[in-house]
C-alpha cells in the first residue's frame, strides 16, 4: 500500500470507532478490530488486494442491519459515502460495497451472488470471530441484548430457516449454535481459515457437552 492508502485506512479506523462508539458488545469496534487483524493474517497466504481487504474488513459491519430494523442498505450507503469523501477509487468503492452486501451468513441457505478473493478472506475473518471462545461470548451477549432465553429443550433448532425466518428468529441462544455457528467450519474459503475454524469448532462442541451435562445436573 502507498502512503495515500495508508492514510485512508487510518481515517477509516477513526470513522469506524466513532460510528460504533455505543454499539452492542458483540458488534462493536473491538469486533471490527479482530476481524481486521484476522483478515490481514489470512491475506498473507492468499492472492488478494490488501487495501481492499483492509477497507472491507473495517467497514463490513458499519451499520449491521440487525440494529437498523433489518435495513440492509444503510451499511453499504454509509460506507460508500465515506469512501467517496476519502477520494478512494470508484472501482475499489464498488468492490467494498459488494463485500459489505454479501459478507453476512443470512441463514446460510441463499446462494451467494458475489465472489472475490477479498470477500473470501474477510468472510473467513468475520466467521472466525463467531467461533471459539469469543464466538460463544458474543452469542450470549447478543442473546442477552435481545432478552432471549439461554436454552429451552422444548424449542428445537431449525436448520432450514429462510433468510427472513433467520432474521426474525427469537429462539433461545443455544439454538444459534446449530442454526449458524456449527455450520461455519464447512463454509470457510481459505486454507488458513479452515484450519483455525476446525480448532474453534472443536472448542464449541466441548463447551456444548459441558453445558448439557450441567443443565441435567450431571456435573
Amino acid at each position: 500500500m502507498n502512503s495515500v492508502q495508508t492514510q485512508q485506512i487510518e481515517n477509516t479506523i477513526v470513522f469506524v470507532k466513532k460510528q460504533l462508539a455505543n454499539a452492542e458488545g458483540g458488534h462493536d469496534w473491538f469486533h471490527i478490530e479482530r476481524v481486521y487483524k484476522n483478515a490481514l493474517l489470512l491475506s498473507k497466504n492468499e492472492k488478494v488486494d490488501t487495501f481492499i481487504v483492509a477497507l472491507g474488513s473495517l467497514l463490513h459491519d458499519i451499520a449491521d442491519s440487525k440494529f437498523h430494523n433489518g435495513d440492509e442498505t444503510i451499511g453499504p450507503r454509509l460506507a460508500g459515502s465515506f469512501l467517496v469523501k476519502q477520494n478512494v477509487d470508484s472501482s475499489i468503492i464498488a468492490h467494498v460495497i459488494n463485500i459489505i452486501e454479501h459478507i453476512s451468513f443470512k441463514g446460510g441457505n441463499d446462494p451467494q451472488k458475489f465472489h472475490s478473493p477479498e470477500l473470501g478472506v474477510i468472510q473467513d475473518a468475520d466467521r472466525l470471530d463467531a467461533l471459539g471462545a469469543i464466538g460463544i461470548a458474543r452469542t450470549f451477549n447478543y442473546g442477552g441484548f435481545k432478552n432471549r432465553a439461554i436454552y429451552d429443550p422444548e424449542i428445537k433448532p431449525n436448520l432450514k430457516l429462510s433468510k427472513e425466518e433467520y432474521k426474525a428468529s427469537t429462539a433461545p441462544t443455544i439454538n444459534h449454535f446449530y442454526e449458524k455457528l456449527l455450520l461455519l467450519k464447512d463454509r470457510m474459503n481459505t486454507k488458513t481459515g479452515k484450519r483455525i475454524a476446525e480448532q474453534r469448532h472443536q472448542f464449541m462442541q466441548t463447551y456444548l457437552e459441558q453445558f448439557y451435562s450441567e443443565w441435567e445436573g450431571n456435573k
